[in-house]
């Protein structure tokens, strides 16, 4: 496994990033502990999770997915201090109006929630998942640099922010001597590129903001299951994939990823994770799993090398200038 730092951060994780968005969804706790454990033993020490996982589902009232993390730390597997781990605060917790948000009144009662499900004393990456525009960014980045100076929060970033939001929080960070974001989660895949690389991957990279996209092969998508003709494979993100991904640029990315990964013997679903790890802003490239099988798999992606011809030959299949 190879490990970049985080941004311009002292910070080193895995440029493989387990994702838990499943946990207590589509994977039961018992599948949880084997992949965490795996992914462990496959040199991955970056895990993220959300609040909010998996609030969506029927009967969950949120914070599962922290929960099942919290009771495999506490099995000792490894040392809690050998983990990196991020979780998320934004996303309502409950039907209360004060239980969601980034005002500081929510963000101190979300970090400890998250403290206790995650049976930790404290959290080494702490994000927002998504602006909130009804609470001042001073306020939120007041209440984060807090959490960072009490020791609760060691760094903070931000998920599915625009380039115009990132570059005011880091201004306000600066002129107001606050702790600043120091990662951004966009989406970003082969087949989804222009919303992070038109402002944010020029801003990143000035910034020397760490980059973890999450869906790198866009819901399931680039893994070559989607095709042409055939029946719509059983997956809980069949409907959202259709309709974001199933396309001719779609189709032509899967081909183009298909052809590549011959030259490496991988897969589509491998070499679609090389193309995200081999763009330089990119630090880590997050990954669901259902099952161990699932995460080797997958995780195979961070090993393939691409040479700069191939990287090429991916980008004009989906270039978006």
């Amino acid at each position: 496994m190879e490990y970049r730092y985080l941004g311009r951060t002292g910070l080193k994780v895995s440029t493989i990033c387990l994702g838990t968005m499943q946990f207590g969804w589509t994977t039961d706790e018992a599948q949880a502990f084997e992949v965490m454990t795996r992914a462990v033993a496959l040199g991955c020490n970056f895990f993220d999770t959300a609040d909010v996982y998996s609030r969506w589902a029927e009967g969950n009232p949120g914070g599962v997915s922290e929960e099942i993390i919290g009771r495999w730390l506490a099995q000792g597997v490894v040392r809690r201090q050998d983990i990196i781990l991020a979780t998320k605060v934004r996303g309502a917790m409950s039907d209360a109006e004060t239980d969601q948000g980034l005002s500081r009144h929510h963000i101190m009662a979300a970090v400890d929630g998250s403290l206790r499900r995650l049976q930790t004393d404290y959290i080494d990456l702490y994000q927002v998942h998504w602006p909130d525009t009804d609470t001042p960014l001073e306020e939120t980045l007041r209440a984060l640099d807090d959490l960072v100076r009490a020791g609760k929060v060691r760094y903070i970033g931000c998920s599915n922010y625009p380039a115009w939001l990132l570059a005011k929080a880091l201004w306000i960070s600066d002129v107001r001597s606050l702790a600043r974001f120091d990662s951004l989660q966009p989406h970003y895949n082969l087949v989804y590129r222009a919303e992070f690389e038109r402002e944010l991957q020029p801003l990143c990279l000035d910034q020397g903001i760490g980059v973890i996209p999450y869906s790198p092969l866009a819901g399931g998508f680039l893994t070559g299951k989607y095709r042409p003709g055939q029946p719509m494979p059983d997956s809980a993100r069949a409907a959202g994939v259709q309709r974001r991904y199933m396309n001719d640029t779609g189709y032509a990315a899967v081909a183009k990823l298909e052809q590549v990964g011959l030259l490496h013997e991988a897969t589509v679903a491998q070499t679609a994770i090389a193309w995200v790890l081999a763009n330089p802003a990119v630090t880590s490239a997050i990954i669901g799993a259902n099952d161990v099988a699932q995460l080797e798999e997958t995780g195979k992606g961070a090993l393939v090398r691409l040479s700069d011809a191939e990287k090429t030959a991916l980008d004009e299949a989906t270039a978006w200038h």
